[in-house]
């Protein structure tokens, strides 16, 4: 146990009794999560207003989004995991040090991506847009935004992943929340009374994440009042904190990239399926979906911490315990999750297609939402294995398990269900249903198997 004077609530929930932790930790970045996740939805319903094609823009834009995100998150999740372990240890310098190490990594990576990609984006808007030249140009717009934001978001992704990393789930919940609420006052303002269309989606939130990534900078760097003692200039390289920081996080982008990549080419599914329409039903129906599994994420991030620090403490049965209960209230939450979503489908559909133009796509979106909640409960057992993979140092095995669910069984079941046996959108949905259902008894049946042989 740590025994340094200076503790805080937070590091004494991470090690404290773990089904409670986990609800500690995990509770506010649900909260948190939900909200954020709500954004989406009023972002979605902002840019609906402006027809399909602004959707389809938004919608090809945002597997990339997703990569921008993978990486803020891969590196937070990396670091956050070595905090929590070190944590778990007792050893609070070591944790101060993989937390500088943490934030420089992010900020040089984040700078090289959005340098790199910036120049191209206008060939790989046009690619993936069709002959829907508004469509590429609308999508252009919007991404560059967003590339050149991209340190912001990944600096806004790192200091929230470090707070939860030694416990510190509330102020994490803060600057997401903050950003959130901002974002969603922001868009009309930006979207239609400056007339900014889709940019000003875009606009509104970069700049509200970078009013979150402020916040966090006054509590880690001005105010000082958290756990960790960060100081970039008492900065010292360690080659071996590099290294377990790029072991979880290295797989743990990887992850989070091949599942972006996963739904670029299930953009293309739906493409040669159901042309931008079908594009505007997938991007419209995945927020709920987002939704729906939001607090599967924010449980998850709470098995991270805590599984991490019980194996730094090596703890084995504490371990287990936080493992096996999250899985246990994910399916609860869930399931009581997608009943609602099923009842009330119509009602949500309207959110995406009010407008006289995204009227046509009613139906469709329908029957997605419909289709989608079949696996909602089979999502937990999927992401907290991943999870606990990470938070006991073993980030290939996240890797692994993603990749058999995007790349073995989703994105062949869609392909073979909606292009090759004709079934069209409905085809490409149940395949996506069908893989991640198999890929959950897989994934689930490895992480049971790994924590009995850890005890």
């Amino acid at each position: 146990m740590n025994t340094d004077n200076n503790i805080t609530k937070g590091v004494r929930d991470l090690l404290g009794e773990p089904k409670r932790a986990i609800l500690k930790l995990s509770t506010p970045m649900i909260i948190a999560m939900l909200v954020h996740a709500f954004y989406n939805i009023a972002d979605g319903f902002w840019v609906a207003g402006m027809g399909p094609d602004a959707l389809a823009s938004v919608g090809l834009f945002f597997p990339f989004f997703f990569i921008i995100i993978a990486l803020g998150m891969g590196i937070g999740i990396g670091g956050s995991s070595a905090i929590s372990r070190r944590i778990g240890a007792g050893n609070k310098k070591e944790a101060d040090n993989t937390a500088e190490h943490t934030l420089i990594l992010g900020f040089l990576i984040s700078v090289i991506i959005s340098i790199c990609g910036f120049p191209f984006l206008d060939e790989i808007m046009r690619a993936f847009s069709g002959k829907n030249e508004n469509v590429a140009l609308m999508a252009i717009n919007y991404s560059k935004i967003f590339f050149l934001g991209t340190p912001i978001l990944v600096f806004s992704n790192i200091a929230g992943s470090i707070l939860r990393g030694e416990g510190d789930a509330k102020r994490a919940m803060y600057g997401i929340l903050i950003g959130s609420i901002l974002n969603i006052i922001l868009d009309p303002l930006f979207i239609y009374t400056f007339k900014l269309g889709v940019s000003g989606a875009a606009i509104a939130s970069v700049f509200s994440m970078a009013v979150s990534s402020l916040l966090y900078i006054y509590w880690m760097f001005s105010k000082k009042d958290t756990y960790l003692d960060i100081s970039i200039k008492n900065f010292k390289y360690n080659r071996r904190i590099l290294s377990e920081i790029l072991s979880v996080g290295i797989p743990s982008t990887l992850a989070q990239l091949s599942m972006s990549i996963s739904m670029i080419i299930l953009n293309k599914i739906v493409v040669l399926v159901g042309n931008t329409d079908g594009v505007a039903v997938f991007t419209s129906g995945w927020r709920i979906v987002m939704v729906a599994t939001t607090p599967i994420l924010g449980l998850a991030t709470g098995v991270i911490a805590v599984t991490a620090a019980a194996f730094g403490a090596e703890n084995k049965e504490k371990l287990k315990t936080a493992y096996l209960y999250s899985v246990k209230f994910g399916i609860l939450l869930e399931l009581f999750i997608a009943f609602l979503v099923f009842f009330f489908t119509k009602e949500i559909s309207y959110i995406f297609t009010y407008s006289k133009e995204a009227a046509r796509i009613s139906a469709d979106l329908i029957r997605f939402l419909k289709i989608s909640t079949l696996f909602y409960f089979v999502v937990p057992p999927g992401i907290l294995t991943s999870a606990m993979f990470r938070g006991i140092d073993r980030g290939m095995n996240s890797l692994i398990v993603t990749i058999i669910r995007t790349f073995i069984f989703q994105i062949p079941l869609a392909y073979l269900l909606g292009a090759y046996h004709g079934l069209g959108l409905t085809g490409v949905w149940w395949g996506i249903v069908l893989g991640n259902m198999i890929a959950t008894i897989f994934t689930f049946s490895w992480g049971f198997r790994t924590v009995n042989r850890i005890l």
